[in-house]
């Protein structure tokens, strides 16, 4: 896919889509050895913060990691690596040029990898601090034309400072759109700091009301058993003094359908206040979704409403019955089960409620 073509595939998001770099969290766990992977640093939510491999070597001093282990990589303004030992040796007492390349640094210039490669990594550094100038929204133009000649225009200058093209007058067109467009860059960050703090803010929400409905269902299990338990020993008491097991049996379900049927309306009326908060915070209608209601059938109250034969006019389960192979892969698999399953669900469906008010 072309750039042109990726820039164009979407005109609605209002900003140059940008790799996130792990974050520098202050307090990293570190990672588990996978292949050449030495592990790194992972930040609080999982993603690599700080790359490090098995391999790694100083290319000033020569150190391995081998033979130091706790020895760190970091990565210069001109995308070299050194040593933390070798960054202090050579930048602590003010800018110096690069051992590599001899462009000046300085020691707070130096950063974290946090891709194996480095052509990576200059990438994404570079696009990260392009999207924060260049960072107009698709209301700031009149058109969609406009939008996309600007988002164009960002990818050749990002193109030219990752290639190294023409970088002085690419940087004078960055400062010289910085100082036309102060006041709109400034407030394009302030709104999209408040739609990430407002994410956030939505996110943490939602997992609490996701903790608050877990402790519920557990609350509702912990009753259902208590509840259980207590029409088990009802159950006994009754037959105990003598009463019909049927009837007692018959009563008993009817008091499980009511409470199970109490139960389903209370959850789902939670459920839809809580998608009503929700949406009325996003500014969205709530579609009303009413809970499905399935048929209230027993399966061992139709055995006596029919008499299963030996013998049906079956092609597909003559195949069955005739394949020795097919019979030894499903274990406990009967012909005759098949046969049960379709003519007590047919017995069933005859006391369905026919469906009225639809058109002949």
């Amino acid at each position: 896919m072309s750039r042109q073509s990726i820039l164009r595939a979407s005109t609605t998001s209002g900003r140059i889509a940008t790799p996130n770099v792990g974050s520098r969290s202050t307090g990293p766990s570190a990672a588990p050895t996978i292949g050449g992977f030495y592990g790194g640093l992972r930040d609080d939510t999982g993603k690599i913060s700080e790359y490090s491999a098995k391999d790694d070597q100083c290319p000033i001093c020569k150190t391995e990691r081998y033979f130091n282990q706790k020895m760190r990589l970091l990565v210069s303004t001109c995308y070299h690596k050194m040593c933390d030992s070798c960054i202090e040796r050579l930048y602590s007492l003010g800018p110096a040029p690069c051992p590599i390349c001899g462009k000046t640094l300085r020691k707070m210039g130096f950063m974290t990898q946090t891709f194996e490669d480095l052509a990576v990594e200059k990438d994404v550094f570079i696009r990260r601090r392009i999207a924060k100038e260049f960072n107009k929204r698709r209301e700031n133009f009149s058109s969609d034309k406009e939008y996309n000649d600007y988002l164009e225009d960002v990818e050749d200058i990002t193109f030219n400072l990752i290639n190294e093209v023409d970088v002085e007058k690419t940087e004078a067109r960055i400062a010289a759109h910085r100082e036309e467009n102060a006041a709109l860059i400034e407030l394009n960050i302030q709104r999209e700091e408040r739609d990430v703090m407002a994410a956030q803010e939505e996110e943490e929400r939602e997992r609490q009301e996701k903790l608050e409905r877990a402790k519920e269902i557990r609350r509702e299990e912990e009753l259902e058993r208590a509840e259980r338990a207590k029409e088990s020993q009802r159950i006994l008491e009754e037959l105990a003094r003598g009463k019909d097991a049927k009837q007692v049996v018959a009563q008993s379900r009817e008091a499980t359908a009511k409470r199970e049927a109490k139960r389903l309306a209370e959850r789902n009326a939670a459920i839809m206040a809580t998608m009503a908060s929700t949406n009325k915070r996003r500014g969205e209608a709530l579609i009303p979704d009413p809970p499905h209601k399935p048929l209230a059938d027993d399966w061992y109250d139709y055995g006596d409403k029919y008499v299963l034969r030996r013998d049906y006019d079956d092609a597909v389960s003559e195949l069955v019955r005739g394949d020795m192979e097919r019979l030894a892969l499903a274990g406990g698999y009967r012909v005759e089960d098949a046969w049960n399953r379709a003519v007590r669900y047919a017995v069933a469906g005859l006391e369905t409620t026919p469906l009225v008010g639809l058109p002949s």
